[in-house]
């Protein structure tokens, strides 16, 4: 049954910078300072969580929140200094290739003895690790293609036309029970996990929170369109080889119909989607703003970047035997299918 909880609460503070971002945000005390914002680490749990909450606004927003702060001054004053330190250690970190031809040519290229998450969970993932992994997706999976749908009204031509079109099947091609999100909450439901919006967040770690903000900085900015276009192009042609080793994990640990059924629909759908993005998206943003070929390529590498982080910390903790979550998943409202004890 779709779970009709529709803000979530506001999640645990993980240091200064979220705890006075939330209580500004139930009206119990003042925004954090510029100096606060200075000292704290880019990448960081205090950061990241800050910025996510600014950033929710935007979408759903939080319970007990005016929706009229979206756009308050100050805290629009505080989340552009989050911006800045976020977006500023992700230029000076990236690794950035020299076109957008090498940048596009590089994802295209699959290892052929990968090491990646999608490969640990096809190869030795049990039902434990699919949970946790799923749980930290939910966070962008339930809101799958709305980052993407703010750079709609900043494109034109061949570019608009096609990201249109592949936005439309993301939203399930005019039908709800197709909408991607739902195709997640049904894949989150065999795996026994709660499906109400943000109901993970406080378990995910700073790397996944990363991975979210970067979409919203990217779809909320005009002035990183180009950025946004190479981040979407990246999700898009690592999709279908990525989802088709999750498939095969789901279908190996016993997952449910579901839950196969969420990769095996992106194998196919994203395959068809890695043409479109490649040959009118990108080629038609350039062929109109070539100027924001290097914007692209940051895009696409800054994606690959916080991936990679992202990958590097739930692979140490898996392989140490640990869980990679800051709180326990005691919310199972069943026993995943396919089995009868969750370890």
């Amino acid at each position: 049954m779709e779970n009709v909880r529709h803000e979530p609460p506001l999640p645990t503070a993980r240091g200064p910078l979220s705890a006075a971002v939330g209580a500004y945000l139930l009206g119990t005390g003042a925004l954090p300072g510029a100096e606060d914002v200075a000292a704290a680490a880019p990448y960081g749990d205090d950061l990241q969580l800050a910025l996510y909450q600014c950033y929710e606004l935007h979408y759903r927003g939080f319970a007990g929140v005016s929706p009229r702060l979206e756009w308050n001054t100050g805290l629009l004053g505080t989340r552009a200094a989050l911006e800045d330190r976020f977006l500023s250690a992700l230029r000076a970190d990236t690794p950035v290739h020299d076109s957008v031809a090498d940048a596009v040519g590089a994802l295209l290229v699959e290892p052929v003895d990968g090491t990646g998450v999608s490969h640990f969970l096809r190869d030795e993932g049990e039902l434990w690790h699919l949970r946790e992994y799923a749980a930290q997706r939910s966070l962008y999976h339930l809101k799958e293609a709305d980052p993407h749908a703010w750079v709609l009204p900043r494109l034109w031509g061949r570019a608009k036309a096609a990201m249109a079109a592949v936005e439309f099947d993301e939203y399930g091609g005019g039908r709800a029970d197709r909408v991607h999100a739902r195709l997640f909450a049904d894949l989150m439901t065999d795996l026994g996990l709660d499906t109400a919006y943000g109901r993970h967040l406080d378990a995910a770690s700073a790397e996944c929170l990363a991975t979210v903000n970067m979409m919203s900085l990217f779809g909320l900015h005009r002035a990183l369109r180009g950025a946004l276009v190479g981040h979407f192009a990246a999700v898009e042609i690592t999709s279908s080889p990525g989802s088709r080793r999750l498939a095969e994990a789901m279908r190996r640990t016993g997952a449910g119909p579901a839950a196969e059924h969420f990769y095996d629909e992106h194998v196919e759908a994203d395959a068809v989607h890695e043409q479109i993005v490649r040959h009118e998206v990108i080629d038609g943003l350039l062929e109109l703003e070539p100027q924001l070929a290097a914007d692209v390529v940051f895009g696409v590498d800054a994606t690959g970047y916080l991936e990679d982080r992202f990958a590097g910390r739930l692979l140490a903790d898996w392989r140490a035997g640990r869980s990679s979550l800051r709180t326990p998943l005691t919310d199972a409202v069943r026993e995943p299918s396919g089995t009868s004890h969750i370890s």
